[in-house]
């Protein structure tokens, strides 16, 4: 009995030696979600990334940059230590101040160059293709990854879609008993007949007061290019040559020329008019029955109409000419890109940031921009929205800016011609003349 007493007390000794051992060793040991959190955000990048930004009106606000302020806050609170540093920039001087600071190297980190063929073909840019999934790019509309792809290589991350529409003033086709177009299309003829019964003096005096159509001329807008290429002229052919002269595309400059010349269904000084001019005398002024501008302007005068200061108005294609096809000439595609970067944790952040600014939540924000998404699936946006519809049917009609390095010097030759052509300094042909010569000049200067 002795014997078992001792051999019963010597297994308890053993068992308590051994026992803790044999716990910890076969125990899974739980994971500290707080202290895993905290070793994620150690080991994640911190520091400054470096954005540059145009402006974006949102109609809700009045504000030009509350959408992506709103984005950067958010994800400088869901990343700690990553702070974004946004600057500005302008639709005028913006271009012009990305083009020194590539001639400088004075860049941000990222900027909405994402579809420009002037970067695209600089080696400036980070390409995206390694840090997207197949999954990630096949959400994508085809249009979208279209517009950011050169060489077979993403360059940039859409993140919104538009395009130029005309925009008519309901309330004065009314009081002059002129029809809108049906659906939406019109001729060229039909147009011109329209105008004519829009352009008038109605008080008398002699002088005319209002007019049947009104835009402006200035580099990167593209207003009024749906009617000079109606007639099927191309500025940059397939194969990268520049192809903007001979009877298509003097035709379609002479239709833009005779609105004012010929037919005299616009102000005297339009060629002359600034942005804020013109749409000052469309939307305010009510001046003027037909504008064409960009999609974020439905939001603007469905705003303008709500609290009685504007009038009722209908989205419209532009004048179909020979091309047989209504056209609309845009970069219908925005896309923010990634400079070079010497670290490559900075990189994934930055890349970071872009996805965040595509997710699904954020893609239904453009409704506050009178824009769209560039992601398939994003049901719910403009539902019972007739003009929105509209535009965005009109993006299929829509032909992008060419893919070409000296865009940007070619457009404010071509600008300033039509603009000369249109004033009355040049005739149509001469303006197609002297462009052609000028864009050789700067084709042939490496």
């Amino acid at each position: 009995m002795r014997k078992i007493r001792v051999l019963s007390t010597i297994l308890l000794i053993i068992f308590i030696i051994t026992w803790p051992i044999y716990f910890f060793t076969h125990t899974p040991i739980k994971k500290d979600k707080n202290k895993e959190t905290v070793d994620e955000e150690k080991s994640q990048w911190k520091g400054v990334i470096r954005l540059w930004d145009f402006p974006r009106l949102n109609i809700n606000t009045g504000s030009r940059y509350s959408w992506i302020m709103s984005k950067i806050r958010k994800f400088e609170k869901e990343n700690p230590g990553v702070f974004i540093e946004f600057e500005p920039i302008d639709w005028k001087k913006g271009p012009i101040k990305l083009e020194v600071g590539l001639q400088t190297g004075n860049l941000p980190d990222i900027a909405p160059v994402g579809t420009d063929p002037l970067f695209m073909t600089k080696e400036v840019l980070e390409p995206l293709d390694s840090f997207l999934t197949k999954s990630e790019i096949n959400k994508f509309k085809p249009q979208a990854l279209k517009a950011v792809k050169y060489n077979g290589k993403i360059w940039g991350m859409p993140f919104m879609m538009t395009t130029y529409a005309m925009y008519l003033n309901l309330e004065l086709f009314r009081q002059r008993g002129v029809e809108p177009p049906i659906d939406g299309n019109w001729t060229y003829e039909e147009f011109i007949d329209k105008m004519k019964k829009l352009t008038y003096d109605s008080d008398g005096d002699g002088k005319i007061d209002y007019y049947g159509f009104v835009s402006f001329i200035e580099p990167n807008y593209y207003n009024i290019w749906g009617i000079i290429l109606s007639d099927g002229a191309e500025i940059i052919d397939n194969n990268g040559q520049y192809v903007f002269y001979g009877e298509k595309a003097l035709s379609g400059l002479q239709k833009l020329v005779d609105l004012k010349k010929k037919y005299k269904v616009t102000p005297e000084d339009f060629g002359l008019y600034d942005e804020n001019t013109a749409w000052d005398m469309f939307y305010n002024k009510k001046k003027v029955a037909v504008y064409p501008t960009g999609s974020w302007a439905v939001r603007v005068l469905q705003k303008l109409y709500e609290k009685g200061k504007g009038f009722e108005f209908t989205v419209a294609n532009y004048p179909i000419g020979d091309r047989r096809i209504p056209i609309s000439f845009n970069n219908s595609v925005s896309a923010y890109a990634i400079f070079k970067q010497e670290n490559e944790e900075k990189l994934k952040m930055c890349v970071k940031f872009l996805k965040f600014l595509v997710n699904n939540d954020n893609q239904r924000e453009l409704e506050k921009l009178g824009v769209f998404p560039v992601k398939k699936g994003i049901k719910g946006m403009y539902l019972y929205d007739e003009k929105m519809k509209r535009v965005e049917d009109i993006i299929s009609y829509t032909k992008t800016i060419p893919r070409h390095g000296k865009w940007k010097k070619i457009d404010r030759i071509l600008q300033n011609q039509v603009r000369l052509a249109v004033i009355g300094k040049k005739t149509s042909s001469k303006a197609l003349e002297d462009a052609k010569k000028q864009v050789y000049q700067i084709l042939n200067t490496k």
